[in-house]
Order: C-alpha cells, then sequence, then structure tokens
C-alpha cells in the first residue's frame, strides 16, 4: 500500500493522512482524524475487514469505505457491501480505474472495479461463470454426466477411471460449486446449457 499511498499523495485533490497495518491503529486513525475516505483490504487477518467496517461505520457513519483486495470471490464481494462499504476493487484494477472509484464515492456514489463489475452482472443474471471456471475439464465433463443421471459406477465405466477417481471429482464439483445436493447439480447444468 506504501506506493498507493504515495501516488495519492501526487494527486491534486486526495490528501493521505496515514497508513495502517491492522485494526486497531485502523479504529485509532478514524477516531482521530475522521477521513472521509478509508482504503483497506478487508481479507487480512489482522484487519478483519466486515467487523473494522462495521466498526468504522459505528465510529463515523460517514466515512467511506472501499474494499481493496485480491478476492475476487462473490462471498467475499457480497460480504463487503453487505456490511456497508462503498467500493470494491481488485489489486490488479489500474490506478486511474481505482482513482476515479474514490472520486465518485466522495460525491456520495458508489463503485466498483471493472473485473467486479462483470462477477456482479453475472451473478444478477444467474450465471455462475467465476466458479465454474475453477472446474478442470474432467470435472466439467463428470458434471454433464451426472446432470443427465449417470450413476457413479456408469461414469467410471464411461471414462475408463476408477469409482474412487469419480467419487472424488464429485466431491471437488460439489466443493467448489457449492452444491448441497444432486437437484443442484442438475438445475446448474441445464441453466448453463450443459444438459437439455
Amino acid at each position: 500500500m506504501e506506493l498507493l499511498a504515495y501516488r495519492f499523495s501526487q494527486t491534486e485533490d486526495i490528501i493521505v493522512i496515514g497508513e495502517e497495518k491492522d485494526q486497531a491503529e485502523v479504529l485509532a486513525r478514524v477516531k482521530e482524524s475522521r477521513p472521509n475516505i478509508v482504503v483497506m483490504d478487508i481479507c487480512l487477518p489482522r484487519m478483519k475487514g466486515i467487523e473494522t467496517t462495521q466498526l468504522i461505520l459505528m465510529e463515523n457513519p460517514n466515512c467511506k469505505i472501499i474494499a481493496l483486495t485480491s478476492h475476487s470471490e462473490k462471498i467475499h464481494i457480497k460480504g463487503a457491501l453487505t456490511a456497508g462499504v462503498h467500493g470494491y476493487y481488485l489489486k490488479n484494477c489500474t490506478f486511474e480505474n481505482l482513482l476515479n472509484g474514490i472520486r465518485q464515492i466522495n460525491d456520495g456514489k458508489k463503485a466498483v472495479g471493472i473485473d467486479v463489475e462483470s462477477i456482479i452482472i453475472d451473478e444478477y443474471l444467474g450465471r455462475n461463470t467465476n466458479v465454474s471456471a475453477s472446474l478442470t475439464k474432467r470435472e466439467t465433463q463428470i458434471l454433464g454426466l451426472l446432470a443427465e443421471g449417470k450413476s457413479v459406477r456408469e461414469i467410471s465405466e464411461t471414462l475408463f477411471i476408477s469409482i474412487k477417481t469419480v467419487g472424488t471429482h464429485k466431491q471437488n464439483i460439489f466443493d467448489k460449486m457449492g452444491f448441497e445436493n444432486l437437484a443442484q447439480l442438475v438445475k446448474y447444468a441445464i441453466k448453463q446449457g450443459i444438459v437439455y
């Protein structure tokens, strides 16, 4: 964050009042300085981002919080927005994109990075592209066969792999996709056009 703080200090309309390393320091700084905006990585262990966000807003309801993190998972985005952050940006976003977002947020709007925006849109439209992209080719293949109603044994015979291997792939699919039962898997496969 040091480089980022330096770059902010080079802009005409942003004043950097401090860089803090953990939750206690952030809360003390907010109480002392009453900043307009706090930019923080909400997923650092010592930061406890969601909790810190809530505590900051209790202390200073007018403060605007921007999450700057490497986590693009929907659970993190949703958790942060629900906690009250005004912006969510990935660390690989351009400085200009972040700077523009800070200015929008300072004007009372909410803003997210370009990558985050596409994830939110996919979620709104019911697409699970961010998660399904993490499936391997074999897992995608097995997902399709499970959705067609094939048993683990039938999949094992079809793909010439052991029942145990199929079982491992099936568990990985359920873990990655967050499925709780086979009905959810089938519903997803139909929605995505994997089976008809």
